[in-house]
Protein backbone atom coordinates (compact mmCIF):
# COMPACT_ATOMS: atom_id res chain seq x y z
CA UNK A 1 0.00 0.00 0.00
CA UNK A 2 2.88 2.36 0.88
CA UNK A 3 4.56 1.57 -2.42
CA UNK A 4 1.39 2.34 -4.37
CA UNK A 5 1.06 5.68 -2.55
CA UNK A 6 4.67 6.61 -3.31
CA UNK A 7 4.19 5.60 -6.93
CA UNK A 8 1.09 7.78 -7.14
CA UNK A 9 2.90 10.79 -5.67
CA UNK A 10 5.79 10.30 -8.09
CA UNK A 11 3.38 10.04 -11.03
CA UNK A 12 1.61 13.26 -10.03
CA UNK A 13 4.98 15.00 -9.74
CA UNK A 14 6.05 13.81 -13.21
CA UNK A 15 2.74 14.88 -14.75
CA UNK A 16 3.09 18.32 -13.13
CA UNK A 17 6.57 18.72 -14.61
CA UNK A 18 5.34 17.68 -18.07
CA UNK A 19 2.40 20.07 -17.82
CA UNK A 20 4.70 22.94 -16.89
CA UNK A 21 7.06 22.09 -19.75
CA UNK A 22 4.38 22.25 -22.45
CA UNK A 23 2.64 25.39 -21.20
CA UNK A 24 3.52 28.62 -23.04
CA UNK A 25 5.64 31.07 -21.06
CA UNK A 26 4.21 34.37 -19.90
CA UNK A 27 5.26 37.32 -21.98
CA UNK A 28 8.35 38.97 -20.52
CA UNK A 29 8.07 42.70 -20.07
CA UNK A 30 11.13 44.28 -21.68
CA UNK A 31 13.36 46.28 -19.36
CA UNK A 32 13.39 49.87 -20.69
CA UNK A 33 16.65 50.65 -18.89
CA UNK A 34 18.46 47.73 -20.49
CA UNK A 35 17.09 48.68 -23.89
CA UNK A 36 18.46 52.23 -23.67
CA UNK A 37 21.65 51.62 -21.69
CA UNK A 38 24.88 51.82 -23.70
CA UNK A 39 28.23 50.15 -23.07
CA UNK A 40 31.22 52.50 -22.72
CA UNK A 41 33.07 53.38 -25.90
CA UNK A 42 36.39 51.58 -26.20
CA UNK A 43 39.33 54.00 -26.17
CA UNK A 44 42.98 53.14 -26.82
CA UNK A 45 44.97 54.31 -23.80
CA UNK A 46 48.72 54.84 -23.83
CA UNK A 47 49.24 53.14 -20.46
CA UNK A 48 47.59 49.96 -21.74
CA UNK A 49 50.09 49.59 -24.56
CA UNK A 50 49.47 48.60 -28.19
CA UNK A 51 46.02 47.16 -28.74
CA UNK A 52 45.02 47.88 -25.13
CA UNK A 53 46.70 44.61 -24.15
CA UNK A 54 47.99 46.13 -20.91
CA UNK A 55 51.63 45.32 -21.70
CA UNK A 56 54.54 47.78 -22.00
CA UNK A 57 52.30 50.87 -21.89
CA UNK A 58 53.26 53.90 -19.80
CA UNK A 59 51.50 57.03 -18.62
CA UNK A 60 51.90 60.19 -20.66
CA UNK A 61 53.12 62.71 -18.06
CA UNK A 62 51.77 65.63 -20.07
CA UNK A 63 48.36 64.00 -20.21
CA UNK A 64 48.43 63.29 -16.48
CA UNK A 65 49.14 66.95 -15.76
CA UNK A 66 46.35 68.04 -18.09
CA UNK A 67 44.00 65.57 -16.42
CA UNK A 68 44.88 66.98 -13.02
CA UNK A 69 44.14 70.47 -14.35
CA UNK A 70 40.70 69.31 -15.57
CA UNK A 71 40.01 67.70 -12.21
CA UNK A 72 41.11 70.80 -10.31
CA UNK A 73 39.17 73.30 -12.43
CA UNK A 74 35.98 71.26 -12.99
CA UNK A 75 35.62 68.09 -10.93
CA UNK A 76 37.03 69.27 -7.60
CA UNK A 77 34.00 71.49 -6.98
CA UNK A 78 32.04 68.36 -5.98
CA UNK A 79 34.40 65.37 -5.95
CA UNK A 80 37.34 64.61 -3.67
CA UNK A 81 40.49 62.57 -4.29
CA UNK A 82 41.15 62.11 -0.59
CA UNK A 83 43.41 59.05 -0.99
CA UNK A 84 45.99 61.09 -2.90
CA UNK A 85 48.66 63.19 -1.15
CA UNK A 86 50.03 66.38 -2.66
CA UNK A 87 53.54 64.94 -2.71
CA UNK A 88 52.28 62.08 -4.89
CA UNK A 89 51.99 64.61 -7.72
CA UNK A 90 55.76 64.31 -8.16
CA UNK A 91 55.01 61.17 -10.17
CA UNK A 92 53.14 63.39 -12.66
CA UNK A 93 56.26 65.45 -13.29
CA UNK A 94 55.55 68.35 -10.94
CA UNK A 95 58.58 69.87 -9.21
CA UNK A 96 58.85 70.34 -5.44
CA UNK A 97 58.11 74.10 -5.60
CA UNK A 98 55.09 73.43 -7.81
CA UNK A 99 53.77 70.84 -5.36
CA UNK A 100 54.20 73.27 -2.45
CA UNK A 101 52.30 75.93 -4.39
CA UNK A 102 49.48 73.49 -5.19
CA UNK A 103 49.25 72.39 -1.54
CA UNK A 104 49.09 76.01 -0.32
CA UNK A 105 46.04 76.53 -2.48
CA UNK A 106 44.01 74.24 -0.20
CA UNK A 107 42.76 74.80 3.33
CA UNK A 108 43.30 71.75 5.54
CA UNK A 109 41.07 71.17 8.61
CA UNK A 110 43.09 71.48 11.83
CA UNK A 111 42.85 72.27 15.55
CA UNK A 112 44.06 75.51 17.08
CA UNK A 113 46.79 74.52 19.57
CA UNK A 114 45.99 77.49 21.81
CA UNK A 115 42.19 77.29 21.99
CA UNK A 116 41.48 73.73 20.92
CA UNK A 117 38.90 75.04 18.47
CA UNK A 118 38.55 73.71 14.92
CA UNK A 119 40.39 75.83 12.37
CA UNK A 120 42.16 75.49 9.03
CA UNK A 121 45.73 75.84 7.83
CA UNK A 122 47.44 75.93 4.46
CA UNK A 123 48.23 72.58 2.95
CA UNK A 124 51.62 70.90 3.07
CA UNK A 125 53.06 68.44 0.54
CA UNK A 126 52.58 65.65 3.10
CA UNK A 127 48.83 66.34 3.38
CA UNK A 128 46.19 64.53 1.39
CA UNK A 129 43.74 66.39 -0.80
CA UNK A 130 40.99 67.53 1.58
CA UNK A 131 37.41 66.36 1.40
CA UNK A 132 35.07 68.69 -0.44
CA UNK A 133 32.35 68.14 2.19
CA UNK A 134 32.80 67.40 5.86
CA UNK A 135 30.60 64.30 5.77
CA UNK A 136 27.86 62.54 3.80
CA UNK A 137 25.08 64.62 5.38
CA UNK A 138 26.74 67.87 4.28
CA UNK A 139 27.35 66.48 0.80
CA UNK A 140 23.73 65.41 0.29
CA UNK A 141 22.45 68.71 1.66
CA UNK A 142 24.56 70.61 -0.87
CA UNK A 143 23.77 68.31 -3.79
CA UNK A 144 19.98 68.03 -3.49
CA UNK A 145 20.18 64.57 -1.92
CA UNK A 146 22.87 63.15 -4.22
CA UNK A 147 26.23 61.93 -2.90
CA UNK A 148 29.22 62.79 -5.12
CA UNK A 149 31.66 59.86 -4.85
CA UNK A 150 35.32 60.27 -4.04
CA UNK A 151 37.19 59.82 -7.34
CA UNK A 152 40.43 58.37 -5.98
CA UNK A 153 39.48 54.80 -6.92
CA UNK A 154 36.60 55.44 -9.31
CA UNK A 155 38.23 53.72 -12.29
CA UNK A 156 38.66 50.57 -10.18
CA UNK A 157 35.18 50.80 -8.67
CA UNK A 158 33.40 50.96 -12.05
CA UNK A 159 33.46 48.25 -14.68
CA UNK A 160 35.70 49.22 -17.61
CA UNK A 161 36.66 52.24 -15.49
CA UNK A 162 38.52 54.69 -17.78
CA UNK A 163 36.21 54.01 -20.72
CA UNK A 164 33.23 54.43 -18.41
CA UNK A 165 34.50 57.77 -17.08
CA UNK A 166 35.16 59.06 -20.61
CA UNK A 167 31.77 57.93 -21.92
CA UNK A 168 29.85 59.18 -18.90
CA UNK A 169 31.12 62.74 -18.91
CA UNK A 170 30.75 63.08 -22.69
CA UNK A 171 27.51 61.10 -23.02
CA UNK A 172 24.85 63.58 -21.91
CA UNK A 173 22.06 63.98 -24.45
CA UNK A 174 18.35 64.60 -24.81
CA UNK A 175 16.20 61.75 -23.55
CA UNK A 176 14.12 59.77 -26.06
CA UNK A 177 10.39 60.37 -26.18
CA UNK A 178 9.62 57.15 -24.31
CA UNK A 179 11.82 57.99 -21.30
CA UNK A 180 10.91 60.28 -18.40
CA UNK A 181 13.64 62.29 -16.71
CA UNK A 182 12.62 63.53 -13.22
CA UNK A 183 13.23 67.14 -12.29
CA UNK A 184 16.79 67.77 -11.15
CA UNK A 185 18.23 64.78 -13.03
CA UNK A 186 19.90 64.45 -16.44
CA UNK A 187 19.69 61.75 -19.09
CA UNK A 188 22.87 59.80 -19.74
CA UNK A 189 22.66 56.37 -21.44
CA UNK A 190 26.03 55.33 -19.96
CA UNK A 191 24.81 55.71 -16.38
CA UNK A 192 23.38 52.52 -14.84
CA UNK A 193 19.89 53.98 -14.26
CA UNK A 194 20.03 56.45 -17.20
CA UNK A 195 19.08 59.36 -14.92
CA UNK A 196 22.07 60.96 -13.19
CA UNK A 197 22.10 63.77 -10.64
CA UNK A 198 25.42 65.22 -11.84
CA UNK A 199 24.97 68.08 -14.33
CA UNK A 200 27.05 67.84 -17.52
CA UNK A 201 30.54 68.76 -16.27
CA UNK A 202 31.90 69.59 -19.73
CA UNK A 203 29.87 72.41 -21.20
CA UNK A 204 31.86 73.23 -24.33
CA UNK A 205 35.25 73.19 -26.02
CA UNK A 206 37.66 75.73 -24.58
CA UNK A 207 36.30 75.36 -21.05
CA UNK A 208 39.83 74.65 -19.78
CA UNK A 209 42.89 76.35 -21.24
CA UNK A 210 45.79 73.93 -21.16
CA UNK A 211 49.16 75.30 -20.07
CA UNK A 212 51.00 73.16 -22.65
CA UNK A 213 48.99 74.54 -25.57
CA UNK A 214 47.00 71.37 -26.27
CA UNK A 215 43.69 72.17 -27.95
CA UNK A 216 40.92 72.00 -25.39
CA UNK A 217 37.97 69.93 -26.57
CA UNK A 218 35.38 68.01 -24.57
CA UNK A 219 36.76 64.71 -25.82
CA UNK A 220 40.32 65.74 -24.89
CA UNK A 221 39.21 66.83 -21.42
CA UNK A 222 37.46 63.49 -20.89
CA UNK A 223 40.47 61.47 -22.05
CA UNK A 224 42.88 63.45 -19.90
CA UNK A 225 40.85 63.34 -16.68
CA UNK A 226 40.10 59.62 -17.18
CA UNK A 227 43.84 58.99 -17.49
CA UNK A 228 44.52 61.04 -14.36
CA UNK A 229 41.88 59.12 -12.39
CA UNK A 230 43.40 55.85 -13.60
CA UNK A 231 46.69 57.01 -12.10
CA UNK A 232 45.03 57.97 -8.77
CA UNK A 233 43.59 54.44 -8.59
CA UNK A 234 46.78 52.69 -9.76
CA UNK A 235 49.78 54.92 -9.03
CA UNK A 236 52.15 51.91 -9.13
CA UNK A 237 50.85 50.62 -12.47
CA UNK A 238 54.10 51.17 -14.37
CA UNK A 239 56.24 49.68 -11.60
CA UNK A 240 53.99 46.63 -11.47
CA UNK A 241 54.32 46.15 -15.23
CA UNK A 242 58.11 46.43 -15.05
CA UNK A 243 58.22 43.88 -12.25
CA UNK A 244 55.96 41.53 -14.19
CA UNK A 245 58.07 41.73 -17.35
CA UNK A 246 61.27 41.16 -15.35
CA UNK A 247 59.70 38.16 -13.60
CA UNK A 248 58.61 36.60 -16.90
CA UNK A 249 62.08 37.10 -18.41
CA UNK A 250 63.68 35.56 -15.31
CA UNK A 251 61.39 32.53 -15.52
CA UNK A 252 62.13 32.09 -19.23
CA UNK A 253 65.88 32.18 -18.59
CA UNK A 254 65.60 29.73 -15.68
CA UNK A 255 63.46 27.42 -17.81
CA UNK A 256 66.11 27.46 -20.55
CA UNK A 257 68.92 26.78 -18.08
CA UNK A 258 66.92 24.00 -16.47
CA UNK A 259 66.34 22.36 -19.83
CA UNK A 260 70.03 22.56 -20.75
CA UNK A 261 70.98 21.08 -17.37
CA UNK A 262 68.50 18.28 -17.90
CA UNK A 263 69.98 17.46 -21.30
CA UNK A 264 73.51 17.42 -19.93
CA UNK A 265 72.80 15.35 -16.81
CA UNK A 266 70.81 12.67 -18.62
CA UNK A 267 72.73 12.65 -21.90
CA UNK A 268 75.02 9.66 -21.09
CA UNK A 269 72.28 7.61 -19.48
CA UNK A 270 69.99 7.90 -22.49
CA UNK A 271 72.76 6.74 -24.87
CA UNK A 272 73.27 3.43 -23.03
CA UNK A 273 71.09 0.53 -24.27
CA UNK A 274 68.81 -1.01 -21.72
CA UNK A 275 70.12 -4.29 -20.25
CA UNK A 276 67.98 -7.43 -20.40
Amino acid sequence: MVRLGALGVGLVFVLALLWGAVQPRDAVTPDPVRALHLAPTEIEWSYRGPGNLGIFGTFDRGQLQRGFQVYKEICSACHSIHRVAFRDLAALGFSAPEIKAIAKGYDIPSIDEKTGEPTTRKGLPSDKFPLVYANEIAARAAQNGALPPDLSLITKAREDGPNYVHSLITGYRDAPANWKVPDGLYYNPYFRSLNVAMPPPLAADGQVTYADGTKGTKDQYARDVATFLTWTAEPKLEARKSTGVAAVLFLLIMTGLGYLSYKRVWADIKRKPASI
